[in-house]
């Protein structure tokens, strides 16, 4: 796939201007965030919980750790995470939109989250953190959203300490044997179960586009070694639906 040029990138299928793209994002999840949830569940089949619980083990997480949910939204990833990390630790849940954050400050405070946690409101090409803060920083199924996806890597490994990974979960490139499935089920049946549920056919259409225009596992790869990730690997889960990048700060 051609990189767009500097000044366009693309919302879906659609070209757009670069400076366009996050407002139509934040409109998407402001239109969702209230039942973002429970279309997870329902266009995953639960399988997301998988994902995310496989992210948590492979970020081998240890008391006292601080830890970024990038792009964490109603915060699964962060609640997990806070448990991990313990009194000692530090999760900071950051989402470049309001209406998530809302939605995941909720969840986390009835589900007696507190202490070891903060909500930041931030865009993850500009991270406003200090150089070296984090030992771990995971983002889950948000990268495919932000415009510039280089600057928003280079600005992950900065704000690594040595040592510390970046984990990115996010949907990839299928096996050709299932891609025919995966196709039918993306643009026919999402978009009528967003239709039905979140009463927006539009902002699911734009998932499925959303994603096939993301970069193919081996493509990501070589992206995060640009941005000076080392050790780079990745995990392919549900036959490449979904793939599970990590990369260290040396």
């Amino acid at each position: 796939m051609a990189k767009p040029q500097d000044d366009t990138t693309h919302f879906g299928f659609q070209p757009v201007a670069a400076d366009e793209k996050a407002g139509l994002v934040r409109e998407v999840f402001d239109s969702v965030a209230t039942r973002y949830d429970v279309m997870n569940d329902l266009m995953s089949a639960g399988l997301h919980r998988l994902w995310k619980r496989f992210t948590v083990d492979q970020a081998a997480l240890k008391s006292g750790d601080v830890v970024l949910d990038l792009a964490g939204g109603t915060g699964d990833l962060a609640r997990a995470f806070s448990r991990k990390v313990g009194k000692s630790g530090l999760v900071v849940l950051a989402d470049i939109n309001a209406a998530m954050l809302r939605q995941g400050r909720t969840r986390l405070v009835d589900a007696g989250v507190a202490g070891n946690l903060s909500i930041a409101q931030v865009d993850a090409q500009h991270l406003p953190f200090a150089d070296k803060t984090f030992d771990c920083i995971a983002i889950a199924f948000g990268l495919r959203n932000v415009t510039d996806k280089d600057a928003a890597l280079r600005s992950m490994h900065r704000t690594l300490r040595p040592g510390g990974k970046a984990m990115i979960l996010e949907f990839s490139e299928p096996n050709k044997a299932i891609k025919p499935a995966y196709d039918l089920y993306s643009f026919k049946v999402l978009p009528t179960l967003g239709k039905l549920v979140a009463r927006d056919a539009d902002s699911y259409q734009y998932l499925a586009e959303s994603i096939r225009m993301h970069p193919d596992q081996e493509t990501l790869k070589s992206m995060m070694e640009d941005a000076g990730f080392e050790r780079c690997r990745y995990h392919n889960l549900a036959a490449g639906i979904v793939a599970l990048h990590i990369g260290y700060r040396v």
